[in-house]
């Protein structure tokens, strides 16, 4: 893991398209400004977990009916 140290106004690259500059410092809360092209996705860490969680169900619960469909069709 990389650490960087940076103040209000600073900035850093990632590869060769995307900049990260701080734009503001307060409170203990850093606000930073992400410029990239479109077609980079950026999300919070949160969602992203969020996310992949609903997926996770969401496929467990398919597959869940999907066995139960099986076994009502084993059935007849």
């Amino acid at each position: 893991m990389l650490v960087i140290s940076r103040k209000k106004g600073e900035s850093f690259l990632i590869g060769d398209n995307i900049k990260v500059t701080v734009s503001k410092i307060e409170n203990g809360t850093v606000k930073l400004s992400i410029s990239a092209p479109r077609d980079v996705t950026i999300l919070r860490k949160e969602l992203y977990d969020e996310v992949k969680n609903e997926n996770k169900n969401a496929a467990a619960s398919n597959m869940n009916l999907l066995k139960k469909f099986k076994n009502n069709s084993n059935t007849k």
